[in-house]
């Protein structure tokens, strides 16, 4: 049976509708991860040494995708609320094409600099050959990368989360077939990483568009020539502007990290946290994918000012969150020393640190789901400031802040805790801004 955006959704119907989107966030998390896995057991130390340095570079570019992904399809989901699918279907293929132009001129830019760009996050002799040479395959891919975080919760408010399920998975498991065969059969290295990547991108965004471009029976369909219309599309990168905040602040976080880390454990600190990266990627792909997910249902109720409806999804959703965060924490736990193994299990000492530094981190998963979720949900229902708020203060003064202070507190363990700081104050100040807001949303009645 159809699930749609005006049903009245309990606990089971808002899981099997966010399903799709979480699923689809985490087979994304699965494109580095497995790049991770081969380059590290198959290439070597210092290219996957040199993955994780050129790393911070990517998340700009999901950022600018995200953005327009999120605070777009808040319009386009408010649009549908308010029975205007004209309008709806206007915004989205404006929102996709400017993606497009934009995607293309932030790759070309960024191939032209890879080197230097490279030797700016502290890449040199044998580290910059290998940062430039992954760096200058994804870069020709950006336009594809930008698009598929722009398409992830476009999928959902067209109410084809599942469609969106099967593209996504259909990128992740070119990418796991090719990795293994461009690396050791054909022995291309760290290129053929970087082209398997590379390829699955480009092949399942183009299948999402021919879906699109074509006749379909979803909400959303591409138009050959929509009004473009800045202010909207202005409105929407600043309603957005929050998820754009939070992947610059990953980068932002990740040099600051490798910093403190350098200092205090050398280059086995870096890859721990090359590591640990992958891990936490993987593991709040879900909370993205629940936000993503929901966040269309909240934009429509919204929009069709069914205000009750709206607390009530509110409150089942707050809790799936919790729940979710309290299993992750538990499997990151048990499972440290197995994780840890699985991507430097070669050498002793770095995997024991890696292990070591996981069970201190994972701590974060059972209470970074709430800022996650807090954040979309303001960006749903179009309040772009509060949004930012919360993003803001979660990357860049709690965790930055959390990162240079807590070391000097209580030694090299504080990096790893950092984390967990900066996602209790999150936790607090989304609770704080949730009860500020409660009287305009009708989250108090």
């Amino acid at each position: 049976m159809r699930i749609r955006l005006s049903d009245n959704f309990d606990c089971h119907k808002l899981i099997v509708f966010t399903f799709p989107a979480v699923a689809m966030m985490v087979f994304t998390s699965i494109y580095t991860m497995v790049d991770g896995f081969f380059v590290s057991n198959f290439v070597g130390k210092v290219p996957f040494a040199a993955v994780n340095l050129i790393y911070p570079l990517f998340p700009i570019a999901a950022a600018i995708g995200l953005m327009i992904g999120s605070g777009g399809n808040a319009l386009v989901g408010i649009c549908l609320g308010e029975g205007d699918r004209e309008k709806a279907n206007s915004y989205f293929s404006m929102f996709i094409y400017s993606m497009l132009g934009i995607g293309s001129i932030f790759g070309i830019v960024c191939f032209c600099f890879s080197e230097d760009l490279s030797r700016m996050l502290g890449a040199q002799g044998e580290l910059l050959y290998y940062a430039t040479l992954y760096a200058d395959y994804l870069f020709l891919s950006t336009p594809f990368f930008i698009l598929s975080f722009t398409l992830q919760g476009f999928f959902v408010t067209a109410e084809k989360p599942k469609l969106g399920f099967c593209i996504t998975l259909l990128g992740g498991m070119l990418n796991i077939v090719l990795d293994p065969l461009f690396i050791i059969v054909f022995e291309m290295g760290l290129k053929g990483a970087a082209i398997a990547t590379v390829l699955s991108q480009v092949i399942s965004v183009t299948v999402a568009l021919i879906y699109f471009s074509g006749k379909n029976d979803s909400l959303l369909s591409l138009l050959k020539n929509p009004e473009f219309d800045f202010k909207v599309l202005t409105r929407s990168c600043f309603n957005g502007m929050s998820e754009m905040v939070t992947n610059i602040a990953v980068s932002v976080v990740t040099i600051v990290y490798n910093f403190q880390l350098i200092k205090a454990y050398g280059d086995n600190g870096v890859a721990a946290f090359g590591v640990i990266m992958y891990l936490s990627f993987l593991f709040t792909a879900a909370f993205y994918g629940f936000a993503t997910g929901s966040a269309p249902i909240f934009s429509y109720n919204f929009g069709a000012r069914r205000k009750v409806m709206l607390k009530k999804i509110l409150i089942r959703a707050l809790k799936l969150v919790l729940i979710g965060g309290a299993v992750i924490v538990l499997v990151s736990e048990v499972f440290s020393d197995l994780l840890a193994q699985i991507f430097v299990g070669y050498d002793e000492e770095l995997c024991y640190l890696t292990s070591h530094a996981l069970k201190l981190y994972a701590v974060s998963f059972l209470f970074s789901g709430i800022a996650i979720f807090g954040s979309a949900f303001f960006t749903a229902l179009n309040n772009g400031m509060v949004s930012a708020v919360i993003s803001i203060f979660r990357t860049f003064i709690f965790e930055i802040g959390a990162i240079i202070v807590l070391p000097i507190m209580i030694g090299a363990n504080g990096i790893w805790l950092a984390i967990v700081v900066a996602e209790i104050s999150s936790l607090l100040l989304t609770w704080f801004c949730m009860k500020k807001c409660s009287v305009k949303y009708g989250l108090n009645s």
